[in-house]
């Protein structure tokens, strides 16, 4: 391999000669060679978008000349359009305030750009981090990158997953099958209804996740080094909040208070914790379709489900609630990358929180795992989804807790009389209430219908 010499403050380095990262880069990769983990490539192209707004905003307030603007924008597309991948190494497992990774982006920038140039005209630290620093520009792209993910990745496959469960109710309107509470038997309920409750928890979901962007809507960048926006020109937070909502569409602004900004991490806390209620209910619904369709001789088996693999390396013709699994084990790392997140804002000291390359790196997983799994089961699982009425009904008739419809006729006692009598000797509801006395068969027959009590 061929090296060329960079220099940084601390003297020369050698660093691969294909690649544009610098000294700072080079150090970080030597010093924090850990784990398999990367800063994702959702932070480094939120990078890109805060460092072409930075040089708009400071070109407009007289401080970047229009040359270095247009080839830090011009590499900062390039990264936008996935031409630089190689280039951006880093560990999660470094400086807990990214400083390393906001370096590895501005080295990037810089050499790239020069080579466009033709020349020594972008500098680092002088030119594409001017009127920043790592404390302010790497909270700004963990929220862009947040942001941009929510909205462009989890909310569409989330939606798609509400329509199908839509869908999947109009298309069992009609059906009444045994309810079930505390894994007993309940009183009866239409399939359509208990649809509509999965569906419902998907969109409590959305509007949870929806609320919770509003404070990662807001940008630290402004703040430079401890909150006070030292080095940074008067106008530059809000006219770089408004340069990176031009760029992605997105409604970003700059944050009130820049020391909260630096500091602390609770939106995005907030924000998982959504993400977290969403997981909640995914592994709700996927245990609720694999137990419906358990069996298929020796379970509740009022449902079917596509059978996509075998299932067993021993038992033939076995087939497993896979993409049920697979929603359930998601679910679980989204809960432990919640109690990951919580803990890592809850550290750092005084101006600024120094774990949060770890936060970004969890929220980014949990938001690619639940898109990417909500879209195998909806694909994979819930439109294949068929009732077996057959079953539903069969279940439903020999269900005690259709006694709750004698009650109002022959009290709450004598109703669980009848259930008791009915499930101890095996014969029916109605069989035990007339052998009881409670009413005769005409009587039964006129009060007793299990289709209307949903």
């Amino acid at each position: 391999m061929e090296y060329r010499t960079e220099r940084d403050s601390m003297g020369e380095v050698r660093v691969p000669a294909d690649r544009y990262w610098g000294a700072q880069t080079q150090r970080s990769l030597q010093n924090f060679e850990i784990g398999t983990e990367k800063i994702p490539r959702e932070v480094i192209r939120a990078f890109a978008v805060l460092k072409k707004a930075a040089a708009i905003a400071n070109n407009r307030l007289g401080k970047l000349d229009e040359e270095r603007l247009g080839y830090i924008s011009q590499v900062c597309d390039e990264i936008l359009e996935g031409k630089l991948e190689g280039h951006f190494p880093l560990a999660v497992w470094q400086t807990g305030s990214g400083t390393q990774s906001n370096m590895n982006v501005n080295e990037v920038i810089a050499n790239r750009g020069n080579l466009l140039a033709g020349k020594k005209l972008l500098h680092p630290n002088d030119h594409v981090n001017m009127s920043q620093s790592s404390n302010d520009t790497f909270p700004t792209a963990m929220h862009i990158a947040a942001v941009l993910e929510v909205r462009e990745r989890l909310l569409p496959e989330l939606d798609r997953l509400t329509d199908r469960f839509r869908q999947l109710e109009k298309d069992n309107e009609g059906i009444v099958k045994s309810g079930r509470t505390h894994l007993q038997d309940a009183t009866p309920i239409r399939f359509s209804q208990e649809i509509s409750g999965w569906r419902g928890m998907l969109e409590k979901s959305r509007g949870m996740i929806l609320a919770s962007l509003s404070g990662l809507e807001e940008l630290a960048l402004g703040g430079t080094a401890v909150g006070t926006g030292l080095n940074a020109p008067k106008g530059f937070d809000q006219a770089a909040a408004a340069e990176v909502s031009a760029i992605t569409g997105a409604e970003f602004r700059t944050a009130e208070n820049k020391f909260h900004a630096l500091t602390s991490k609770d939106a995005i806390v907030f924000a998982h914790g959504a993400l977290k209620a969403l997981a909640a209910d995914l592994m709700k619904i996927a245990n609720d379709v694999r137990w419906l369709a358990s069996g298929p001789r020796c379970g509740l088996g009022e449902i079917t489900i596509p059978e996509n693999e075998p299932g067993s390396s021993i038992m033939p013709g076995k087939v497993n609630p896979t993409q049920c699994e697979s929603v359930t084990m998601v679910a679980v790392q989204v809960m432990g990358n919640d109690s990951a997140i919580g803990f890592a804002a809850s550290q750092g000291n005084f101006q600024l929180n120094v774990f949060m390359p770890v936060i970004i790196y969890n929220f980014l997983q949990s938001v690619s795992l639940l898109a990417d799994s909500m879209r195998s089961f909806e694909l994979h699982c819930v439109r294949g989804i068929r009732a077996n009425r057959k079953k539903m009904d069969e279940n439903l008739r020999r269900s005690l807790m259709l006694v709750t419809a004698l009650a109002p006729y022959i009290g709450y006692d004598r109703a669980a009389v009848t259930a008791k009598k009915a499930y101890q000797e095996d014969i029916s509801l109605k069989e035990a209430c007339v052998a009881l006395g409670f009413l005769d068969e005409e009587t039964f027959d006129q009060v007793f219908h299990p289709e209307q009590m949903a």
